[in-house]
Order: C-alpha cells, then structure tokens, then sequence
C-alpha cells in the first residue's frame, strides 16, 4: 500500500501484535511496489501492464506451489500459507492498479465503487484474514469502512490526480452540479464546486458511519487500530469541509495535533 495512495489506512505498528508484523510488512511491499508500477516514473502504459503481468504470474506460481526467485514473492507466499490469506485479494489489488493504467475516468458512481471494491477493500479483507475475524457480517462492513476510505483519499487529492490525468469524481456528479474539467484543471472555487464537494465528503461520511460498528465489535488490538482508521478518516471529511471543499490550496493532512485528537475520539468509541 503506497505511502501516498493509502496513507488514510495507517498501519497502528505499536497496535499490530509482533507476530503479524512481518505479514503487514511484506503484504506493505508488494502493494507499495506494484502501486508504484502502476502510478510512478515515466513508463508507457504498456510497460506499466507487462510488469503488472509480472506480478500476477508470481501470484500464479504461489497458488501452484512453485518456488519463485523473486525474494518479496518468497516471503508473500510464505506468508499466504501460515495464515491461510485468499490470492483473490492480491489478485484484486492488482486489477486495480491495472485499471489505473487504463482508465482515467468514471461516469457514475457505481463505476467508482466498482474500482473501490478491488483497490481498497482488499486491504480490510486481508487484515481481517490475518486476525482471524474474516465474518461475512465483519467484512461487509470492512468493505464500506475501505470504500470511505478510498473516497476520502480521492477527494483530497482531486489536483495531485488532475495532475496525472485522472479524475475520481463521477462525471455524472459534475454534469449534475454544472462542474466542468477545465474548472478542476483552473482549480476554480465557486458555488457548484462547492455543492459538489460537499455532496462526496457527506456520502464518504455515511458509508464510514456504516460501518464504523466493527471497530467496536473487534476486540484487541484490532479494535483499536480500527477506531484510529475511521475517526482518522472523519477528520480528513471535516477539514475538506472546514476549507469548503478547497482541496487545490488547502489539501488535508493529519498532524500531530489531531492524533491527539484521533485517540480521544477513539475512546469515546
């Protein structure tokens, strides 16, 4: 998971009991890396598909049972096998980076939720997989608590993707709040833009609020950590509101002070 691309589900390490660690960190790696083909340098698309083809032939060789020379896919298939994780996760995850090769716009939201389910809920599967506590009930709201998460991180970073050509915001929304391309691209602040930010920060708002119950039903270590994911979401959503949606000069970011203010928030959980 790219430091960049999911910064929003932080990885509590002092929360993560000692014997999971290094199953967080090469799950870390392999996303990390192939998030990094997918997204950074000056490689073709094509170039950028083939490494990804790449990583999806290891993923091939791990279900196989065959021995791979490539030292991060070594320690990921050890690590699939002493905690049972499922391949299609992995799988999903790269279906998503591939997308991000192809496809730079959505034209409603389904569309968006559709990518959502392979680039961000994974994660919660795999995490949920690794404590043991992957229930239907407790993965369906992993998945809206992931979905939010992955919304959140589009809509601040609506001009760090304008800037590689892509853009997260349902085209269908800008039609229906008079919003244009070349009005992201001029990062003009109005009204409409306004109207339209606000109705995505209140539709990640309740799709986080949906399934925040988990983090009070997990118990442990988890529990926690999963408090810190949501409330660090939800305040992302306020400062996005606080500045009116003005993501192109007032881009949100946590700081010191609001971990603070995360861990209170935890605790009133």
């Amino acid at each position: 998971m790219s430091v960049d691309h999911y910064e929003n589900f932080p990885v509590a390490s002092l929360l993560l009991p000692s014997s999971l660690r290094p199953a967080v960190e090469v799950i870390y790696a392999f996303a990390r890396s192939a998030d990094d083909i997918a997204d950074e340098g000056d490689a073709l698309p094509g170039q950028r598909l083939a490494a990804l083809a790449e990583y999806e032939a290891e993923l091939d060789r791990i279900e196989r049972g065959q021995h791979s020379d490539s030292a991060l896919f070594a320690r990921l298939a050890h690590i699939i096998r002493q905690h049972s994780l499922r391949l299609q996760s992995f799988r999903d995850l790269l279906s998503a980076f591939r997308q991000d090769v192809q496809t730079t716009r959505y034209d409603n939201f389904a569309q968006l939720q559709d990518y959502c389910s392979r680039s961000a809920n994974p994660v919660g599967r795999i995490m949920l997989e690794l404590y043991q506590r992957n229930t239907p009930d407790n993965i369906r709201s992993a998945d809206a608590i992931c979905t939010a998460l992955q919304l959140i991180n589009f809509w601040q970073d609506v001009a760090i993707d304008w800037q590689k050509q892509r853009v997260y915001l349902p085209q269908e929304d800008l039609r229906h709040f008079g919003v244009s391309e070349q009005q992201i691209g001029a990062q003009q602040l109005n009204p409409a833009w306004q109207q339209l930010m606000a109705f995505q920060t209140r539709r990640a708002h309740d799709l986080m609020q949906s399934g925040a119950g988990l983090a009070r039903h997990l118990p442990g270590r988890i529990g926690w950590e999963l408090r810190l994911v949501v409330q660090g979401g939800l305040r992302i959503i306020e400062k996005i509101d606080r500045v009116q949606g003005d993501v192109f000069r007032h881009r949100p970011r946590l700081t010191a002070v609001d971990w603070l203010l995360l861990t209170a928030r935890a605790f009133r959980m």
